[in-house]
């Protein structure tokens, strides 16, 4: 994960995280580690950048958390939470509206970042635990993979969904 810093250096950041609990955010020229933020209560799964830059999501066990990239503050500034397992894949609009994500629920989950509610007001059922989701250039269009191999196409505004690649069962 990379973002690029508006300062008199315009360095690139590397973003890092894993089981040992924390965030790492590094220079990538200079190889050094400028910051580290602990992710209380469990490992970080995956991260994503906002596109405006300003704020670092971590997914993990039942939360993902936001980390202000502006500041100095090593303690999460929002945690979306109710998630019942582990949230494996996260990602954004373009114009950071809402997020996505998805995890070993099976669910794929739509959060609108204008809220204050930090309710998920749009779900994705699936049949198996969440591996990836990705958005579609199109940003309307969601496509999710699953532990048994399935792809699914999710129309976000009609909530339309079909199964793409049915991974068949060897014998």
């Amino acid at each position: 994960m990379t973002v690029e810093n508006n300062t008199e250096n315009d360095q690139v950041i590397l973003a890092t995280g894993g089981y040992d609990h924390t965030i790492k955010l590094w220079h990538t020229h200079k190889g050094i580690c400028l910051r580290t933020m602990q992710h209380a209560e469990s490992q970080v799964n995956a991260l994503e950048i906002t596109p405006n830059r300003q704020l670092l999501a971590a997914a993990s066990y039942q939360h993902i958390r936001m980390y202000d990239l502006q500041s100095s503050n090593p303690n999460a500034v929002t945690d979306y939470e109710s998630i019942p397992k582990n949230v494996t894949s996260i990602g954004f609009q373009e114009d950071g509206k809402w997020m996505y994500s998805g995890g070993e629920d099976g669910r794929v989950r739509i959060w609108d970042l204008r809220s204050t509610s930090m309710q998920c007001p749009k779900s994705f059922e699936g049949l198996a635990p969440v591996t990836c989701v990705r958005l579609h250039p199109n940003q309307g269009e969601l496509f999710i993979g699953d532990q048994s191999g399935n792809i699914y196409r999710w129309e976000i505004r009609t909530d339309n969904n079909e199964q793409l690649v049915r991974c068949k069962q060897e014998i």
